[in-house]
């Protein structure tokens, strides 16, 4: 295929992916905004006002960071499992691997699909974040970076629990009993300096931890872990992830009877 060959096909399965969530946007946006409205509204102004200051911040300011990486994580991981299994479970999967489209076109395509939505996403949390608190952004850049590479990771995540799902109910177990208590012991709503050293180490086998500090750090400048390192976490997963999803997609895993 030429290179433009390759952009069209790109772009058009970004666009139906696109278009897939944003037209079922009750479904797909609402949800979320409501769910870290309460968030916001419980944690942060009921038993926020108890708990005070944490990290040498409002404990509201503090959290926020952490509920707009958990919105994002989310979204993007759910996006892409969602539509890949249905598109495998509709077998339209076959129509595109009989074309000349590379496989790892493909697979970018639904990955940038769940990305957008997770930053969508992400970006309504953050609008109705200034309702409850004021963000001072202090490393644009990082802030930037780090939401980009995370959305990435967890659509990736996402699609190869697709490949693997061969039920409708297949695509939940990972989100519920692997993703949620991940993202719950990642940070979101505490320091893991408040915990016993031992506790912390364990905190630290939490790749979500490193995304969620990192994020904070871009935002408030304060972080639990190395920002670097925790770069460097995320890049490994990404390589590893992406590598892995492309060879189950060039072998047919799950796709192929």
């Amino acid at each position: 295929m030429t290179v433009n060959s390759i952009l069209v096909a790109f772009w058009t399965i970004v666009r139906r992916e696109i278009r897939r969530f944003t037209r079922i946007w009750a479904q797909t946006l609402l949800p979320p905004a409501i769910t870290m409205t309460l968030y916001f509204i419980i944690f942060g102004n009921l038993i926020g006002s108890r708990i005070g200051e944490m990290g040498g911040f409002d404990y509201m300011e503090y959290i926020v960071p952490g509920l707009i990486m958990m919105s994002v994580i989310t979204n993007s991981y759910s996006n892409v499992v969602s539509s890949f299994y249905s598109t495998k479970f509709q077998r339209n999967i076959e129509e595109l691997l009989v074309s000349p489209t590379p496989n790892w076109v493909i697979l970018s395509g639904f990955v940038i699909g769940g990305v957008a939505r997770g930053l969508g996403v992400g970006l309504i949390v953050t609008m109705l974040s200034l309702f409850f608190t004021d963000l001072q952004v202090q490393n644009p850049l990082v802030t930037i970076a780090v939401v980009f590479l995370t959305s990435v990771l967890f659509a990736l995540g996402g699609f190869i629990n697709a490949v693997f799902a061969n039920s409708f109910d297949d695509i939940s177990i990972i989100p519920t009993f692997v993703l949620t208590p991940l993202t719950y012991l990642g940070g979101v709503f505490y320091s893991i300096q408040l915990l016993p050293e031992f506790w912390q180490g364990v905190s630290q086998l939490n790749p979500i931890l490193y995304m969620v500090n990192t994020f904070r750090y871009g935002i408030l400048g304060v972080s639990d872990i190395n920002v670097g390192f925790a770069f460097a976490i995320i890049v490994l997963f990404i390589t590893v992830l992406f590598s892995y999803a492309l060879y189950l997609l060039q072998n047919g895993k799950g796709i192929r009877s």
